[in-house]
């Protein structure tokens, strides 16, 4: 098990950028491939990104391609997501999410595949 807490998330401006922080507990941070997924009001939890354990290959969703990156320090126990151009339909709680399970390539997309969640952490993007 990984402890997972997340940071960064705030209320901006469409048009502008942030940078979502994840940072998790142990000493084998590195032996997890990490995702972001996001739950807006009344809809279900989305893939947003995700990224393999060496951080050699990443994976977006259609709705954030172009705009977001995806990164990892494993030295620091921290996974990233910048999000650029944001747009209100951005808006939404992002989780940072962590996978145990030996899992390549488009299953890192699918929710089910990670065993550790954080608490999420809310961005709001205004017209």
């Amino acid at each position: 098990q990984v402890q997972l807490v997340e940071s960064g998330g705030g209320w901006v401006q469409a048009g502008v950028s942030l940078r979502l922080s994840c940072t998790a507990s142990g000493r084998t941070f590195s032996s997890y491939a990490m995702g972001w997924f996001r739950q807006a009001p009344g809809k279900e939890r989305e893939f947003v990104a995700a990224i393999t354990r060496s951080g050699g290959t990443t994976y977006y969703s259609d709705y954030v391609k172009g705009r977001f990156t995806i990164s990892r320090d494993n030295a620091k126990n921290t996974v990233y997501l910048q999000m650029n151009s944001l747009k209100p339909d951005d808006t939404a709680v992002y989780y940072c999410a962590a996978s145990s399970n030996l899992v390549y390539g488009v299953r890192l997309t699918v929710r089910t595949n990670y065993d550790n969640w954080g608490q999420g952490t809310q961005v709001t993007v205004a017209a």
